[in-house]
């Protein structure tokens, strides 16, 4: 999805291929997204959609033993990411592109205390040692909120609470003033109070930092008030690509619809049945031929068991995108 407008990241075409015992599976196949500066692009859709891999892509972090093969383009201010090599790529890793994980207990070495960890980035990619590393330690975890940060520093993981071992994840994260944060799924092992802290922090931080931002979520509900864009996957494939206000008045493609439906709604009287969305996400191994939704879609035609659509713009003067043959409005169904 693209404006004209000069992107941060681009990636064009990017393909990523999980060589397996059973087969080649596709985790990624096809997906085109641009990012700009101080924008925070939404990724949702179902687990196994590819949203993850997608993410371990961008920042070079999947096997390197050949079980993986990756085609395409990821450009970071216009140098192609797959073209680096390791020792580039670790120098761009956690100071210029950062990433929180969705959990921070397997993400946080459980042997090393706070401040070791922090510290760990400071000197790798600022040269920062000592005091000078502790004093800049106790200003990221103030920053997020952490109570008695020279306290902290002391501790290890366990001896932190949930939510608490998220927010020095992000501290880490943010510990280079990177330009790009990849936040995934950065909530899931949280309670939903903890969830809306950890969500506010990281747009406080972003627009604070003018930060680009790539929020990955199953949930459409985490995204909508906390990303400018949103780009939908399934299997592997952006199939619909808007602006967060576009895409949640004005969806068209069926799957999306069905990621909202699915979705608790408080002005439902209680114990309202959740619908849920029919079927099964496809093998990816052996993928529907065609639209790869068809055998999930109320709105599947022959020309959708047959031919795969392509991601094409909706309306003209508009840069919202979509997958589909049969899109909702031409059945006058609204989201």
């Amino acid at each position: 999805m693209t404006d004209g407008s000069a992107a941060l990241l681009e990636i064009s075409d990017l393909v990523t291929q999980l060589h397996t015992p059973h087969g080649i599976v596709r985790a990624v196949d096809g997906v085109s997204l641009s990012l700009k500066r101080g924008q925070t692009l939404g990724i949702v859709g179902e687990s196994g959609s590819g949203k993850s891999v997608l993410a371990r892509t961008i920042i070079g972090i999947l096997a390197k033993d050949g079980s993986v093969t990756t085609t395409g383009r990821i450009a970071f201010e216009g140098h192609d990411l797959l073209k680096r090599s390791e020792p580039e790529m670790r120098n761009i890793r956690g100071r210029d592109i950062a990433m929180v994980f969705q959990d921070p207990t397997s993400s946080l070495n459980p042997v090393k205390r706070i401040g070791a960890q922090i510290g760990e980035v400071l000197t790798r990619h600022l040269g920062l040692r000592g005091r000078a590393a502790a004093t800049r330690s106790i200003e990221l975890l103030n920053a997020v909120g952490i109570p008695l940060p020279d306290e902290r520093l002391h501790q290890y993981p366990h001896q932190l609470s949930g939510g608490m071992r998220q927010r020095v994840a992000i501290a880490i994260a943010l510990a280079c003033e990177p330009k790009i944060l990849i936040a995934d799924e950065p909530t899931t092992a949280l309670d939903v109070t903890i969830q809306a802290q950890i969500l506010d922090l990281l747009r406080r931080q972003q627009i604070a930092r003018n930060m680009a931002m790539i929020l990955i979520s199953h949930d459409l509900g985490v995204v909508a008030g906390h990303t400018d864009t949103v780009a939908v996957m399934y299997a592997g494939q952006v199939v619909e690509c808007a602006s967060t206000w576009s895409l949640f008045h004005n969806c068209r493609m069926p799957y999306t619809q069905a990621l909202i439906r699915s979705a608790p709604n408080l002005a439902d009287p209680p114990h309202t049945r959740l619908r849920a969305i029919s079927g099964r996400p496809p093998d990816m191994l052996r993928p529907p031929i065609g639209c790869r939704f068809n055998p999930r879609c109320d709105y599947a035609t022959c020309l959708c068991r047959t031919d795969q659509p392509a991601l094409s713009m909706a309306d003209a003067g508009t840069s919202h995108q979509y997958s589909c043959w049969h899109p909702i409005q031409a059945h006058g169904v609204l989201p």
